[in-house]
Order: structure tokens, then C-alpha cells, then sequence
């Protein structure tokens, strides 16, 4: 091994899923730990799970992405090992950096399973990782970790996104006929945050939603003229206490006021996630699917960008960028026209980008030159 390279395994981290029923409610309480929320809560949440067998689609996923990296690494003869861990289920993130410091290998460069800026989309992921660090530095193992930047403007990931809006829109024109702009919209969707946190992702970059709305303009433009349709930002996923405001309109009500309105059908494009995990097969396939039905709308949901071509490779690309820059290199961070890239300065994430709790950890293993 080189003791010398900045990076020496890669690591794709994300949220986590139960594989079983029995394992839905311990799953939601680590999910949810420290909010007090009862039992019979996350029981009715689990519900969501029950209705897929107990097992969220989001493992397997994660293992066919981590599959489709380790290939497209290896094609670029990188020479660097790939591992996964979790944040909320197994396998978890400080069980497999304890595993790869016992082989040899322990710094760690992170690939995060969002494509955008907030607290829980970045930030979160990097209190996970001090967590992981203070864990493993309690036992007497040193570890550190970097992370690529958030890529919802990386042109690996955006062109993913507009190859699967036409091939959705061509589906629905199969359904309809000719595309209609009085009668037909496209719904670009995303997760819900609370407005106190999209307030704080607006510190030093332009913000969640306007990270989305960029991301949208791009897409729109790029469609043929008999595919542009009026379109718009809507959420899903809403949670937390009804006193506090998050960021709307819900995906479901929305598609009822445009029924009102005499819309007939409806695209829906989840630009927020990147594969068709519980969000997308409970939120968008079964619950506004069956809106969508009882209302009489003509119904299509787009493909997220799971294992396109174009967006591993864009993720590794990413991956080269942030090993380059962590050598040293002056190197090219390419980004959609008239957007920036998420990589201010040494190309590592703005320390403010995302501020999260004051009662939580900033990551004291950061790369020195991140913010």
C-alpha cells in the first residue's frame, strides 16, 4: 500500500433500510433516536415497510450501485478498494471503517447518497463521519475521512436526469397522445425539509430549493419543443410535528388543486433521489399514483438515475476530482452553465455550506483546507 496517497479506500455511504419486519421498528428507532417519538408511532410509520414485506428497496440499491462503481473504478485501473456503510441499519459505517483500519487501510473518501445541499442531504452525513471517528479513535483506531462535493449540477448526474425525462415523456405521450401544455405538467419532486433548514443550506450556497429550481431550468431546456410542458417543484415525505413549517406544496395536494384546474395528466420526475427507494416506491409509486387515479389523471412517474452509466460515471469522476485536489493538482470542476460547483476553494465542502444543531459535532478529521 501507499502510504503516501491521500485516499486509500472509497466509501459509499448512505441511509440504510430494514431487510426484514422484524426489523422495521428497531430500524425507525435509529432513525428517529433522541426525538422521544412512542412506539405505536413508529408502528403506524412501519406500516410503510409492512406493505413491501418488511424489506425497504434501498439495500439492494446500494449494492447494485456499489457494483456498478467497483466496475467503472476498475476500468480506470484506480487501484483503490470500494467498501459501503449506513448511517441507520447494516451494514453500519463504523462496523466497516473498523474492518478496513484492521486491514490496513483508513482514509476514507465519501460518496454520499444525495445529490444536494442541506442538513440532512450533507451536513448529516458529516457528523456521521466525526461520529465514526471519535468511535473508532475511543478504541484506539485512527481514521479519516473526505468527501466528494454534492453533485446535483455535476453534468454526470444531470445528463443521467435528462436522458430519463424523455424517455418518461415519450411514455406518457403513449398514454395521452400529443403532449398538451393547458392539460399536462411535469412535477419535478423532492424530499421535504423543514424551513428552518433550508433557510440554513442558503449560508453560503444558493439553497436547496434553488439547487432543484437550477437543476430544472437545465432540464427544461434542453427538451425538444413537442416535450416542454409547464412545470414546477413539489415535495413529499413530509414529517415532524404539524406546528413546523416544511417546505411545500405536497406532491399530492398539488396534483389536486391542477386537477381543479382542468390538468388531465401529470409527469412526475424525482429529481431529489437517486434510486427508488421507500420515498419513491411508497410516496410517489403507491401514494400519489393512487391520487393521481382517484382523480383521473393520466399518470407517469420518471426513472431516477440508480445505475445509468452516465451517473457512475459522473461519480467517479468526482472521485478523480477530489483525489486530484487533495494531491495538490490544479484540476477542472466542471458544473452545469451558469451554476457553481459545490467545491469552494481546496474543492472540499464549505464548512458553512449546511451549518447544522450546536449541539452537534463538526468533523474533526475534515481535509485542511475545507472551510
Amino acid at each position: 500500500m501507499n502510504t503516501t496517497a491521500p485516499i486509500d479506500t472509497i466509501v459509499l455511504m448512505s441511509f440504510g433500510g430494514p431487510e426484514a419486519p422484524e426489523e422495521v421498528v428497531p430500524f425507525l428507532k435509529n432513525v428517529t433516536a433522541g426525538r422521544g417519538i412512542p412506539e405505536e408511532r413508529l408502528e403506524e410509520v412501519g406500516e410503510h415497510y409492512y406493505g413491501f414485506g418488511g424489506k425497504s428497496p434501498i439495500n439492494d440499491q446500494n449494492k447494485a450501485l456499489l457494483a456498478a462503481l467497483r466496475d467503472e473504478i476498475g476500468r480506470r485501473h484506480l487501484d483503490l478498494p470500494i467498501v459501503w456503510g449506513n448511517r441507520n441499519w447494516t451494514p453500519y459505517l463504523t462496523d466497516v471503517a473498523r474492518d478496513e483500519a484492521k486491514a490496513g487501510r483508513s482514509r476514507f473518501l465519501a460518496i454520499d447518497t444525495s445529490a444536494y445541499s442541506s442538513y440532512s442531504s450533507c451536513r448529516q452525513y458529516r457528523e456521521d463521519f466525526a461520529g465514526t471517528v471519535d468511535t473508532l479513535a475511543a478504541e484506539g483506531v485512527e481514521v479519516s475521512f473526505d468527501k466528494i462535493r454534492q453533485f446535483y449540477n455535476h453534468p454526470g448526474y444531470a445528463e443521467a436526469c435528462a436522458e430519463l425525462l424523455g424517455e418518461g415523456l415519450t411514455d406518457f405521450a403513449g398514454q395521452v397522445g400529443e403532449l398538451d401544455p393547458q392539460r399536462h405538467r411535469i412535477l419535478f419532486v423532492t424530499h421535504s425539509i423543514p424551513d428552518v433548514m433550508q433557510a440554513a443550506s442558503e449560508v453560503e450556497t444558493v439553497g436547496y430549493r434553488a439547487e432543484h429550481e437550477e437543476l430544472m431550468a437545465w432540464l427544461l431546456d434542453g427538451l425538444e419543443a413537442g416535450q416542454r410542458l409547464p412545470a414546477e417543484l413539489v415535495y413529499c415525505s413530509r414529517s415532524g410535528p404539524p406546528s413546523m413549517p416544511w417546505l411545500e406544496p405536497d406532491v399530492n395536494d398539488r396534483m389536486t388543486e391542477l386537477a381543479a384546474e382542468g390538468v388531465t395528466g401529470v409527469v412526475l420526475v424525482p429529481i431529489g433521489f437517486i434510486s427508488d427507494h421507500m420515498e419513491v416506491a411508497f410516496d410517489l409509486d403507491t401514494e400519489a399514483k393512487e391520487t393521481a387515479a382517484d382523480l383521473g389523471l393520466a399518470f407517469t412517474r420518471v426513472a431516477t438515475v440508480g445505475t445509468h452509466p452516465r451517473f457512475v460515471s459522473g461519480l467517479v469522476d468526482l472521485v478523480e476530482e477530489r483525489l486530484a485536489q487533495l494531491r495538490g493538482e490544479s484540476v477542472e470542476t466542471p458544473a452545469l452553465p451558469g451554476t457553481t460547483p459545490l467545491s469552494p476553494g481546496s474543492g472540499a465542502c464549505s464548512i458553512a455550506c449546511c451549518r447544522g444543531r450546536a449541539d452537534k459535532p463538526t468533523l474533526p478529521n475534515w481535509a485542511p483546507a475545507a472551510g
